[in-house]
């Protein structure tokens, strides 16, 4: 259900470079404000400096030409006028010049120019929004927040954008293929109480996943040992002590032309009820992987798709429905309940 947020890369002498992006930021928030400002809905890009000296310019260029992601115009002639701008400063804020002598474990902050992204066909819809908190029903295939080459086509983004409000921080995460309610706070000043309320699973949250009808008994409890390598897109279940528990709180038959529509001859269907006990990466999709019902449009389990065959038009089939807490500055119960159709038409920007 969550995805890990780090971004490496390697420099010349083959050292590990970590750029600290947005979703890096965002998770380490009790370091307060960057030097730079958050632009256009971005956060900027910090990197550490990992073997000095060496000149800002070699540093900064090294880090934008080996960028995986990289926009075609991100080039010289772009990075002289960052640096005429004095956008490219040291954690301090002090501006840096392109000779400037930077030491190992130096941290050096710079705007990034994203990539071109293929745009996301999908509205966002506001469920609730009040002096703290913005309420959403985040759509399928678009990222809580920025990560390799989806940046702009984030939630995170867009809605910082359509908002005005460059302080907007997700409370917790939904994976990109997986749609429904996402918190957001609305100020700095409260992110900190929301996002520690979810990573201490003072939450709780319901999903419904479409999957073929089989002989799975409400209130059955899945137990299982998971675990996912960096950089694999498949997580796994191993044995051991379980570290991963999903509720199954109901399943119902359904009418399966709709998804037919969609995805071509299935087998009956069901909407399964799942509540999950824990927040393991991909917990529900292995879960149900697991029990041999596989989430219907799930382009990863238990077959991975190329991304080049991704078909916005063709989701995949699991919804957060409900949340509820009690709320961390108010001491009331919260409650939101999405909207979402599971019908891709219903979703597509008009």
């Amino acid at each position: 259900m969550t995805a890990p947020i780090p971004l490496e890369k390697k420099s010349m002498t083959g050292a590990r470079i970590e750029l600290k992006s947005m979703g890096k930021r965002l998770a380490k928030k009790r370091r307060g404000a960057t030097p730079l400002p958050i632009r256009d809905g971005l956060n900027p890009t910090h990197a550490r400096v990992p073997e000095g000296p060496i000149t800002a310019w070699d540093f900064v260029r090294e880090l934008i030409l080996t960028q995986r992601h990289r926009h075609p115009e991100d080039n010289d002639d772009a990075l002289r006028v960052r640096f005429a701008a004095g956008e490219v400063v040291r954690q301090d804020g002090t501006a840096l010049n392109p000779d400037s002598i930077l030491a190992t474990n130096g941290t050096v902050y710079f705007y990034r120019i994203p990539a071109p992204e293929t745009p996301v066909p999908y509205n966002i819809s506001v469920l609730h929004e009040d002096e703290h908190l913005l309420v959403v029903d985040k759509p399928p295939f678009m990222a809580t927040m920025p990560r390799a080459r989806h940046i702009t086509e984030t939630a995170t983004v867009r809605l910082r954008r359509a908002t005005g409000n460059n302080e907007l921080s997700p409370a917790h995460r939904l994976d990109r293929l997986t749609s429904g309610i996402l918190v957001f706070t609305k100020d700095r000043s409260v992110r900190g109480a929301y996002q520690t309320l979810f990573a201490q699973r003072r939450v709780s949250k319901t999903y419904e996943a479409i999957a073929a009808l089989a002989d799975v008994s409400p209130g059955t409890l899945w137990r299982s040992r998971m675990e996912k390598t960096p950089g694999e897109l498949q997580g796994r279940i191993v044995a051991g002590i379980p570290n991963a528990i999903t509720e199954v709180a109901a399943v119902e038959a359904i009418d399966k032309a709709p998804y037919e529509a969609l995805h071509g001859p299935l087998p009956a269907l069901a909407k399964y009820t799942l509540k999950p006990h824990t927040g393991k990466t991909h917990q529900l999709r292995l879960h149900m992987l697991e029990a041999r019902v596989p989430i219907i449009g799930d382009p990863i389990y238990p077959k991975i798709f190329p991304a080049e065959a991704e078909d916005m038009r063709i989701p995949m089939h699991l919804t957060a429905t409900h949340i509820s807490f009690v709320d961390p500055l108010s001491g009331e119960t919260r409650e939101f309940f999405s909207q979402l159709p599971l019908e891709t038409h219903d979703l597509l920007r008009p």
